[in-house]
């Protein structure tokens, strides 16, 4: 009797045995661990190497290579990336500004403008995935609640026919049942930690780009007053 009880509460067998509503859940749940498990994946793999092409680029702006070379350059990449293109957009325009004279108040306003939208748009871009991380961690344990409130449902509706209710006939319905809210947790907790670990990590990038930026800036600041000095 002891093994049969064993073999009847085995987690594959109460799996297999689940109503169809409780297994769609626990395949919904499935897909959105897979899901996020592939999200986390690519989200570290372009983490990782946001970091090391902006540490690259940085190192050759402050090594002290021409504007204009590494404009060129970055000119010629059609995949830049991170620092590489914010100072592509963002020397571009101080380039168009100052060959219609305009101003310089206007011309540096207007480079910090590009820099801006170029931060935003970069970093929109590396955080692709972020929301469905989020959506997952916060739902699946729902999702995985519900279908435990819908085995134990079942499981006490078939328990009216039964006359004498034991251990045997209550375990493996409630088991069912709570195996879902195990497949919800299991989806939602690493979920969560990513998305948590990767906002944070996105807003460590952005500072770091968002530093160099004003300091583009000002070097760029410092540029057009020498240049000024030099006119007179």
């Amino acid at each position: 009797m002891a093994t049969q009880i064993e073999s009847t509460l085995h987690i594959s067998d109460l799996i297999l045995q689940a109503s169809p509503v409780v297994q769609l859940v626990m395949l919904i749940l499935l897909l959105a661990s897979l899901y996020s498990w592939y999200l986390i994946a690519r989200l570290h793999m372009s983490y990782k190497k946001a970091q090391t092409d902006d540490d690259h680029f940085q190192k050759m702006f402050w090594s002290g290579a021409e504007l204009n070379t590494l404009y060129n350059n970055a000119q010629l990449n059609s995949k830049r990336r991170g620092l590489e293109d914010i100072f592509y957009q963002g020397l571009g325009e101080f380039l168009k500004l100052k060959k219609r004279n305009a101003p310089q108040a206007q011309t540096i306003e207007g480079t910090e403008r590009i820099l801006r939208v170029g931060l935003s748009r970069d970093q929109s871009g590396l955080e692709q995935g972020l929301g469905a991380l989020a959506s997952i961690g916060s739902v699946a344990p729902y999702i995985g609640l519900f279908g435990t409130v819908w085995g134990i449902m079942n499981a006490f509706i078939g328990l009216a026919d039964v006359e004498q209710v034991t251990l045997a006939t209550v375990a493996p319905g409630i088991a069912e049942a709570l195996i879902a809210t195990a497949i919800g947790l299991f989806a939602a907790i690493p979920a969560v930690l990513a998305f948590n670990h990767f906002t944070s990590k996105g807003e460590g990038v952005y500072s770091d780009r968002a530093l160099f930026a004003e300091e583009m800036v000002a070097l760029l600041q410092r540029q057009s007053l020498d240049s000024t000095k030099e006119q007179d």
